[in-house]
């Protein structure tokens, strides 16, 4: 794993995101979908105490049950800049990886990876730290634009910047329900990441993965302040 940096301000900040981003490996195509391990991870804050809590959550890739679990708490080491969002989260998700028992195998983040201002989020970041393949999805467009894809499931269109570059896809995981924005962070494809995001949305809107990180990330918030 790659030495975690804490930027001291935002210039510091850029400038590690600039040098990790030639790191990122863009020409694998990652694990077939249905198939090893995915783990999810999200993150909760009580923003009033600086306390962030995260989880991760490892599903059999096949039959989505869960296989691993842990989470983390610590305290939030960088303030909110937008595009700089992966620094306040990544101390405390490499926490929660570092916990587990298991292979994470494939990990999906509930943000975005190449669909960033400087092409570089969290699933990028985490991707290059950890070595994983790692991909984003997203519950919103960001600052990009899409065309309204189909109203089947696993209908998508492009993702893109203002410069026409395509950096993920709108993809509709439910008939006639608001697409999810994936994009992919680091040695998996887009192609992949879509496939692997429809394998975890069976009934629901959002994968599973993050469905799971997410109620995990909150109860161990929850757990942690009642203790304080």
């Amino acid at each position: 794993m790659t030495e975690i940096r804490t930027p001291v301000d935002e210039a510091e900040a850029r400038a590690i995101q600039d040098e990790l981003r030639g790191r990122v490996i863009g020409d694998e195509p990652g694990p077939p979908a249905g198939t090893g391990r995915v783990t999810g991870v999200d993150v909760a804050y009580d923003d009033a105490r600086d306390v962030v809590a995260a989880a991760a959550v490892v599903l059999d890739a096949a039959t989505l049950a869960v296989v691993d679990e842990a989470t983390a708490v610590g305290r939030v080491a960088f303030p909110y800049v937008p595009g700089l969002l992966a620094f306040r989260e990544i101390p405390t998700v490499l926490a929660a990886l570092d916990a587990l028992t298991s292979d994470p195998g494939l990990v999906v983040c509930d943000g975005y990876g190449l669909a960033h201002p400087r092409r570089f989020g969290l699933a990028a970041h985490l991707g290059v730290l950890t070595g994983l393949p790692v991909f984003g999805v997203a519950k919103n467009p960001f600052t990009f634009s899409y065309e309204p894809p189909g109203t089947r499931r696993g209908d998508s269109s492009p993702l893109l910047a203002d410069d026409g570059e395509e950096v993920g896809r709108a993809l509709r995981t439910q008939p006639d329900v608001k697409p999810v924005f994936v994009s992919v962070g680091h040695r998996v494809d887009l192609a992949t990441a879509c496939a692997h995001t429809l394998r975890l949305t069976p009934d629901h809107r959002l994968p599973e993965s993050t469905r799971r990180a997410d109620a995990l990330c909150r109860r161990a918030l929850r757990e942690a302040l009642a203790r304080s």
